[in-house]
């Protein structure tokens, strides 16, 4: 069975180009194909898994960044699509994060803060299962740092080409800015309820 590409109703944003949008999409176009690639070869090298030990190893290692890129780019992608919507403070979200930092507002600053994290990777919303709470972090590139037994609810990018066709690096603060401000809270409400 292989993974799909999944397709999103991502309409005009503020401050995020159509281009950005569309480069975008095809890079995450490439995730999903490498993923069905890799593990077509790890089938294929898992014959002598013996003799292609090294091999497998190495390419185990790139399905992890692959199938993950897949996956956080299809969280980030739903978030941006249907339309901006604003977080209702009756829904179940609002009220696990004024919980779990007290406000809204305070999440909103330390998680914009986290996504201004030197280098790539993406700022995180999860949810972690084991302890029934709410955790925001960074986690460099897509591969290392994700957070075990966690779901993630929200996703930012911060890979350069999230951007770099609106914003030069110096200016990825209004990067997140826009994001927010084109963020569709309903998806991200639906991601959170799943869990």
């Amino acid at each position: 069975m292989k993974f799909e590409e999944k397709k999103f109703n991502i309409g005009e944003l503020k401050g995020i180009s159509v281009k950005n949008i569309e480069e975008h999409l095809k890079l995450y176009a490439g995730y999903v194909k490498h993923s069905n690639l890799i593990l077509e070869k790890i089938n294929e090298l898992a014959l002598d898994a013996e003799k292609n030990a090294y091999a497998l190893g190495e390419v185990q290692r790139r399905f992890g960044f692959e199938y993950n890129g897949m996956r956080n780019h299809e969280i980030y992608f739903e978030s941006l699509s249907g339309g901006s919507t604003e977080l209702t403070a009756s829904g179940a979200l609002y009220k696990a994060i004024e919980k779990e930092w007290g406000s809204v507002e305070f999440w909103l600053n330390r998680f914009k803060s986290i996504a201004l994290t030197r280098g790539v990777g993406w700022a995180m919303l999860y949810y972690d299962r084991k302890e029934g709470r709410l955790l925001s972090t960074w986690v460099d590139e897509q591969h290392l740092g994700q957070l075990q037994d966690c779901t993630l609810v929200l996703g930012l990018d911060m890979w350069e080409h999230a951007y770099v066709y609106d914003y030069p690096t110096s200016e990825k603060k209004k990067y997140v800015e826009v994001f927010f401000e084109n963020l569709n809270w309903e998806v991200v409400e639906n991601n959170f309820k799943k869990v």
